[in-house]
């Protein structure tokens, strides 16, 4: 009986660590927010009424980066639009949504004015089904699919000033 379980248990980790190698061997990284690089202290200009704004600036503090007006770093941001493309059929009741929201995003050095990006476009989208017939609640589901994906767009936002600061 203990031949047996010792042998279960040798091919349970040989698996394990198979798997942890094939998943590292492609570059797979397992996300957490909060553990990404630390960085400079930024300054947000730009279109900065928006939700999506709001909720970068919010991502921003929470991880310790230092938001100023004088930063040396100028994150510049576009208006984010959102795009609505219905998918399927007419005549359905229930439609499928397909939603993308999408920003330009420049960043300048303050000192001597060189862009590490420049108009850079960063979007994230999501798809959600629609009672067509219900009005009141297909603009509520609609008003929180944006919202939800104003924080996933400022979720990339700072992946990507994160992968800029990891570059020389």
């Amino acid at each position: 009986m203990s031949t047996l379980y010792t042998r279960r248990r040798l091919l349970a980790l040989g698996g394990v660590a198979a798997s942890a190698a094939l998943l590292a061997g492609c570059g797979f990284r397992l996300r957490r927010e909060g553990t990404l690089t630390s960085l400079p202290p930024l300054s947000l200009e730009g279109d900065t009424s928006t939700s999506l704004a709001r909720n970068l600036e919010t991502l921003l503090i929470r991880q310790g980066t230092d938001v100023a007006r004088d930063a040396p770093w100028r994150v510049t941001l576009g208006t984010p639009v959102v795009e609505n493309r219905a998918l399927g059929s007419e005549g359905r009741a229930n439609r499928d949504h397909e939603l993308t929201m999408r920003v330009t995003l420049s960043v300048q050095r303050r000192e001597n004015g060189a862009y590490a990006l420049n108009n850079d476009s960063v979007s994230t989208a999501t798809r959600l089904r629609i009672n067509e017939d219900d009005l009141l609640n297909r603009e509520l589901l609609l008003d929180e699919a944006k919202q939800t994906l104003s924080r996933q767009l400022a979720q990339r936002i700072v992946e990507r000033l994160a992968t800029l600061e990891a570059t020389p």
